[in-house]
């Protein structure tokens, strides 16, 4: 996540903290390279200018100047401004209408705006308990509609069928009208995209306000388009009275410049971040908190959210009572611990929300490396029979050898990963009773890093 502009903020934050002394030259100093590094992230130049003289002013008051850690002080003022650049605090989205709710999904093609539609709705179901509708009027473009049917199932809401051989306005007024009748809370509208701004696209667009009366219109903008998302940003601006901006694949390398730009262009609040290619890959949108993310002081908050949402706390208690039993820990349990991991979106993910000390610490390790061995443990224990999972000492040579065949890996590869479930079997023994719930409890799920399969020790 803006991974070039973290990195030479996280340095400078680094070297200033420890500054005893601010002076105006150190100042200036320091704002040249915040400034650069904003530059080269494709951050807008207004916005830049505005930041850097914001950050000026108050470096050279009092608050720094008569501070026993004024290196300290300056780096808040920064995380400060950053937030307030891009908005503070969190905006929620507005549902304060009459059912249905009707959200307009607005953006260029290739943005997202159809996967992000499904996300929306899976957040509204899980987070708000609203029961959901969505509808294409992407007419222009086939697969759209059926991308829309196909991600909406995922998501648990229900999708209104339309085609292509019907007009964008027909289509959402039946869509209301539908709604209307089965009482649904919220209506999500995803509407058509061009690969470039047409006076066609806003034209339609505008219309479909028009009739629906959306109590929210959300521009959904690709985060690594850099200065074009800039552009795109102040033209549907311009035609449309926007209420919220989501910004997707936030995860992905990007320089940074369309979160720090697009809230200041368009004045209008950034409500959510897509986070990941899967169903649940959207997070509520805190300025404060992905202002700490950029300085490289993490987010430790959203990283207790995610792995809280992916612990199956029913599987972790019948674990438990299993071992509080007496029964044996087997390889079934060990996949379970393996597939926990990987609901929580994984090892890369979870290590880019710790603060970057942390993260560096955790960078020793090789994480594509360490992700493709806890598939290729998956894998082995996949290719055993259920006797084989239940009884692992029956697995002796000839049946290590069918097993390796079977994950495609070498038998030696089959040995390492018994040796590391042996390892946790014994951990398991000794955490009978109470203390396997304490230590549950205690880590949340998370299993501890280096005690995760896969994970060095």
């Amino acid at each position: 996540m803006a991974s070039a502009l973290s990195d030479k903020l996280s340095r400078l934050v680094k070297h200033i903290s420890g500054q005893a002394r601010i002076t105006e030259s150190n100042v200036a100093d320091m704002l040249r390279e915040v400034r650069m590094a904003l530059l080269e992230a494709d951050v807008a130049l207004p916005v830049v200018r505005d930041f850097i003289a914001r950050v000026r002013d108050k470096a050279l008051g009092q608050e720094v100047l008569g501070s026993l850690s004024p290196g300290q002080a300056l780096v808040g003022i920064v995380n400060r401004e950053l937030a307030a650049t891009m908005g503070q605090g969190v905006a929620d989205i507005n549902l304060a209408a009459q059912p249905p709710a009707v959200i307009l999904m607005a953006g260029l093609q290739g943005a997202g705006k159809t996967t992000t539609t499904a996300k929306l709705a899976k957040h509204l179901i899980e987070k708000r308990r609203k029961k959901v509708l969505t509808v294409s009027a992407d007419v222009y473009r086939p697969a759209a509609i059926e991308q829309l049917k196909v991600v909406t199932a995922q998501a648990g809401a229900e999708w209104f069928p339309s085609s292509p051989d019907q007009k964008p306005l027909d289509i959402t007024r039946a869509a209301l009208d539908y709604a209307r009748r089965h009482f649904f809370d919220v209506l999500l509208v995803d509407t058509a995209g061009r690969l470039a701004i047409d006076e066609a696209l806003m034209q339609e667009i505008k219309s479909l306000h028009e009739v629906l009366n959306p109590v929210e219109t959300l521009f959904v903008v690709d985060a690594m388009q850099g200065q074009d998302a800039i552009n795109t940003a102040r033209a549907f601006k311009e035609a449309l009275p926007l209420t919220g901006i989501i910004l997707t694949k936030l995860d992905g390398d990007s320089r940074g410049g369309a979160a720090l730009s697009v809230r200041q262009v368009t004045g209008a609040p950034i409500k959510f971040a897509g986070t990941s290619e899967k169903i649940d890959g959207l997070e509520v949108f805190d300025a404060e908190r992905h202002a700490g993310r950029i300085l490289g002081m993490g987010d430790i908050l959203a990283l207790v959210e995610q792995v809280t949402a992916g612990v199956n706390v029913e599987a972790a208690q019948k674990l438990a009572a299993k071992v509080k039993s007496g029964a044996s820990f087997d390889l079934t349990d060990f996949l379970g611990q393996i597939q926990q991991m990987k609901s929580m979106g994984g090892l890369s993910s979870l290590m880019d929300k710790l603060p970057a000390a942390m993260a560096a610490k955790a960078g020793q390790v090789d994480m594509d490396r360490a992700e493709r061995d806890i598939r290729r443990k998956e894998g082995i224990i996949h290719s055993m029979t259920p006797l084989e999972r239940r009884k692992p000492e029956l697995i002796k040579a000839t049946r290590k050898r069918r097993i390796a065949a079977g994950a495609g890996v070498h038998v030696q590869e089959v040995n390492r990963m018994l040796k590391e479930f042996e390892q946790m079997q014994d951990m398991m023994k000794k955490m009978k009773g109470a203390g396997m719930m304490k230590m549950m409890k205690r880590l949340g799920g998370m299993k501890g890093m280096g005690g995760m399969p896969g994970m060095p020790r």
